[in-house]
């Protein structure tokens, strides 16, 4: 081993797993719905791929989606699961989707549009409903709104016994999980003026009778709706949500401030999982100073995440080539899960 690198305290996988994910997992059985996020480029489709196979073995029919407008998970299974569930070629119960953003989009925009122009119908409004529309999807996270209603409809549909979500980066994922909350203050503010515009109206009428509401039906079964994915989401029995990192400054800083703001939202936090972590043991005599150096690197950061984080559940070395194909999600899983 080089001299320089012979001084150094290498920390140990072990010491930074204090209960590992698969310890993890059978300590929560009824474990449905798994997301993996963190910073661009951390690996989380390949986190999200690897337990979705794991899953896939232990013989339960398991669905690994992509909610980040950027996919990459036919890339990874080298597989089309573009647009469409598929069962993955050569893997029993396992199967894929890459959800279609700009299809998700445009479906959402045609429902709002229908939605509006039954509401100034309904209301006697004699106007165009295109402005309206425009204001409601021109906001900076109509994105997240759409893919959060393409992300229930699929839960929804129960199909599947373990559902693996491969999120867009935390900023993104953050705001597509928080819509349930969002969903939820927005619907009982439409429910409380609506209450009151009844009110008026039925104070104003000759005939002092109720009346059938179709909006107010519509918010009551919208509530409804979103009650559920909010239960489902902040369930911690069957929800999780693991943050991949890398052991560098920026994807650390990340994580440590968006684990803050996921219990905010109530969402359970599964764990972290570290990963790229390039094994001290590889070094020599002959080692470069270029790898040198990025071990030493890693480990003064690995040191950091066994100060910051006591839910780290797996350590996932860098290997020896990139991570394609089911033979190498395979070696992923074998670590992820051990």
């Amino acid at each position: 081993m080089n001299t320089a690198a012979a001084q150094v305290s290498f920390i140990p996988a072990e010491e930074l797993v204090r209960e590992s994910l698969v310890a993890f997992t059978r300590g929560h059985p009824d474990l449905k719905y798994v997301f993996f996020g963190g910073k661009g480029g951390v690996g989380k489709t390949v986190m999200a791929g690897a337990a979705a196979l794991w899953y896939a073995r232990q013989g339960r029919k398991t669905l690994l989606a992509s909610t980040n407008p950027v996919h990459s998970l036919s890339a990874l299974l080298g597989q089309n699961v573009f647009g469409a569930e598929r069962q993955v070629a050569g893997v029993p119960g396992f199967y894929a989707y890459e959800i279609d953003t700009a299809d998700t989009i445009k479906r959402s925009k045609d429902e709002i549009r229908e939605k509006i122009r039954w509401f100034l119908k309904y209301a006697d409004i004699p106007t165009e409903s295109d402005a309206f529309v425009e204001t409601a999807t021109m906001n900076p996270s109509f994105e997240e709104s759409a893919m959060f209603e393409n992300m229930i409809n699929i839960m929804f549909e129960d199909k599947y016994e373990v559902y693996v979500f491969d999120t867009a980066p935390t900023a993104n994922a953050r705001r597509l999980l928080g819509m349930s909350k969002v969903y939820s203050l927005w619907v009982e503010k439409m429910m409380e003026s609506r209450k009151e515009a009844q009110a008026m109206r039925l104070a104003l009428s000759f005939r002092k009778r109720q009346e059938k509401d179709p909006l107010m039906d519509y918010l009551v079964s919208f509530r409804g709706r979103i009650g559920q994915a909010n239960r489902l989401l902040t369930d911690a029995s069957r929800t999780a949500f693991y943050f991949v990192t890398l052991p560098e400054a920026l994807p650390i800083a990340v994580i440590r401030r968006f684990i803050g703001w996921f219990h905010d939202f109530g969402i359970p936090v599964g764990g972290v999982v570290v990963n790229g972590v390039i094994d001290p043991g590889v070094l020599s005599a002959s080692t470069s100073e270029f790898v040198l150096n990025r071990v030493m690197m890693q480990q003064e950061y690995l040191g950091q995440i066994r100060e910051l984080f006591p839910d780290v559940r797996a350590v996932i070395p860098l290997f020896e080539t990139e991570v394609q194909g089911l033979g190498m999600l395979e070696r992923v899983a074998e670590v992820l899960f051990r």
